[in-house]
């Protein structure tokens, strides 16, 4: 049946550009489709496929490959050899893995949707992807997302809302064309500080997730910020009680070195040249936002609300948005804004 179908859409002959064969059934792709090494566009979505054929191979020149809605368990590994192709999608599937080598030869791709799978990770050969510009993960099983997707520099739009993710990387910084990133429905607690690097950002969507923003994230130049459902936008702070406490050797001497090199100390730059472990240490230091002083160890993580920039499009009711602020001693905690509220882990 199949292949009479493929003879049909075959009217306009070996040149045929387009075939679309939607809702048909199918629950094979026609072999037929290897006579015809021009073609530029393929749909065969809502049909019963289950895996691609082996001619697919020959369609060197398809830019336009849609399998929405079949039963594919897998991106193959076929797709390598699809040169071309600018525009593949494969939403509503069973997808759960990527086949060996299905990225390899993929250079022009530009879209690449997966919507509606099984997918819990994504493979770091996604970074062989480089002209991908927009990603569409919505609706899988991602607990977290790799390191090499953040080097796609040309991406501008990445969808991965309702999935399981618990954080995102560091290295996000890196996408410096994002302009839309969306990750309403997941399991975020905090951003990482380098999303605010992110001077092309303009649609943020963290709905149902995050709780709290870093430092900097006001003066993104956003168009539109969604965050409905998030917990500290619901819950009243609490005000309690801390005590003092006793800072380690080591906490004590980082704090003085970093505190000295901040003031340009000649001694202490010359030494530190010396100890690249106490190098690595200083590195992760931070500053205290109150008394603006360098430490290592926090003291208390706090929130302070703030609102959003009035040229924000945001959620209904939004008023105010809380962001992540890092204190050294408790003195410094006695000393805060009425604004500033510490976080207790419960």
């Amino acid at each position: 049946m199949t292949e009479r179908l493929l003879i049909k859409a075959l009217s306009g002959g070996k040149n045929t550009k387009i075939i679309t064969l939607n809702g048909k059934k199918m629950t094979k792709m026609p072999s037929a489709l290897g006579k015809l090494p021009g073609l530029k566009t393929l749909v065969l979505q809502n049909n019963l496929i289950p895996k691609v054929c082996p001619e697919l191979h020959k369609l060197t020149q398809l830019t336009t490959l849609n399998l929405g809605n079949n039963l594919l368990e897998e991106v193959p590994e076929e797709m390598k050899y699809l040169t071309s192709l600018k525009n593949l999608h494969l939403s509503g599937n069973r997808i759960c893995r990527f086949a060996p080598g299905a990225c390899d030869s993929l250079q022009n791709l530009i879209l690449l949707n997966l919507n509606n799978n099984h997918l819990t990770q994504l493979p770091q050969e996604v970074s062989r992807l480089k002209s991908l510009t927009y990603v569409s993960v919505n609706y899988n099983q991602l607990a977290s997302i790799p390191r090499e997707l953040c080097f796609l520099e040309n991406l501008v739009e990445l969808q991965l809302n309702y999935n399981q993710l618990i954080y995102i990387p560091e290295e996000i910084k890196f996408l410096k064309k994002l302009q839309k990133l969306l990750l309403a429905r997941n399991n975020v607690g905090v951003l990482p500080e380098e999303l605010c690097d992110l001077k092309k950002l303009r649609i943020l969507d963290i709905a149902g997730n995050i709780q709290i923003f870093p430092k900097g994230f006001q003066d993104l130049k956003l168009r539109e910020f969604y965050c409905e459902g998030n917990p500290l936008f619901l819950q009243q702070p609490v005000i309690s009680t801390q005590w003092e406490n006793v800072w380690s050797l080591q906490e004590i001497t980082s704090r003085f070195v970093m505190n000295q090199l901040a003031e340009n100390n000649p001694f202490l730059m010359d030494g530190i040249e010396q100890y690249p472990q106490v190098r690595s240490m200083i590195s992760q230091g931070k500053t205290c936002a109150i008394c603006g002083q360098y430490f290592i160890t926090v003291w208390l993580e706090c929130v302070r609300f703030v609102p959003p920039p009035k040229d924000w499009k945001i959620s209904k009711n939004l008023q105010l948005v809380p962001l992540q602020v890092l204190i050294c001693s408790y003195k410094c905690f006695t000393q805060r804004d009425p604004n500033l509220f510490g976080i207790a882990q419960v």
